[in-house]
């Protein structure tokens, strides 16, 4: 590309390739920006035409940011960020936040901590929206597909800024009414166990129950934590739950004390440039005060 002299990048340009690295796909770039992907392909060409280089790489997987698109983007984030700030002190009443947070996590975790605490701020901060992302994949907040994560793991990406909120215990637990009563019950093979192998299979119940009980196959394979304490909760079987989320269920009992080997470390996660955006550090804010693990 042969590049015209002192061309002048312009606000909107680099909303476009922030999308577009956020993203990797036109069609996810357009839905951001709120046009369609011809419109962002024309963007980035006439982009790219002025700066006399390629921005991104592309490929049948979608569009790759070259190093300029990363420094582009880098840029377009403190922009995003100065135009929240400005947006918050022009608002009429500065005590008042309002805008959407995205949050991702899990559905055990948002169940059974988050949306309690999540009630209490809604109810300060009334024009303040949430848009809630369950899954066992960690949603990216560098790409900036979510503003706040809330994620158990013992190593946290060093890139993001961090809450160690505390640590995730969980125990064997039966259903109260159930057949199985104590935990020699389990050892002598006569409990169905309920687990979510496939969708997690690296989950430390998982490990645990692989490594006292190699020869057991669950009779219930599930996708979540939460599903695995439902069932077990109608007396399908046996499961690993947390105990911060079997306290609450009133047809649950502990066959085991707490299992050291599945201590996990639940953590609160949000990124460098997100932190100073009002709507989300007023959300990290009371979050990082009200979530424990006690």
């Amino acid at each position: 590309m042969n590049a015209p002299t002192q061309y002048k990048l312009s606000a909107a340009d680099l909303e476009t390739v922030l999308s577009l690295v956020r993203s990797g796909t036109l069609a996810d770039a357009g839905e951001r920006l709120g046009v369609d992907a011809s419109t962002v392909f024309r963007s980035l060409q006439r982009i790219e035409r002025g700066l006399g280089q390629a921005l991104f790489e592309r490929s049948r997987a979608g569009y790759q940011a070259l190093e300029l698109a990363q420094s582009l983007a880098e840029h377009g984030e403190r922009l995003e960020a100065a135009l929240e700030s400005a947006r918050s002190a022009a608002q009429l009443q500065p005590d008042e936040v309002s805008g959407t947070v995205r949050i991702t996590t899990t559905d055990t975790i948002l169940h059974g901590l988050v949306a309690p605490a999540l009630k209490v701020l809604r109810e300060r901060h009334p024009l303040l929206s949430f848009e809630l992302h369950t899954g066992n994949e960690l949603a990216s907040l560098t790409r900036r597909d979510a503003d706040i994560a809330i994620r158990a793991t013992k190593r946290p990406p060093q890139h993001l800024v961090g809450k160690h909120v505390g640590p995730i215990r969980v125990a064997l637990f039966a259903a109260k009414r159930g057949a199985i009563k104590r935990y020699s019950d389990v050892e002598a093979g006569k409990a169905a166990w309920v687990a979510p192998d496939d969708a997690l299979p690296e989950h430390p119940s998982v490990v645990w129950r692989k490594r006292h009980f190699p020869k057991v196959v669950p009779t219930y394979r599930v996708n979540s934590i939460l599903t695995v304490m439902e069932l077990v909760s109608l007396g399908l079987g046996v499961g690993v739950v947390p105990l911060f989320l079997a306290k609450s269920h009133p047809n649950l009992v502990s066959l085991t004390e707490v299992l050291d080997e599945c201590q996990t470390e639940l953590w609160l996660l949000t990124h460098p440039e997100s932190r100073h955006l009002r709507r989300v550090s007023t959300v990290y804010g009371h979050l990082s005060q009200v979530l424990s693990m006690d």
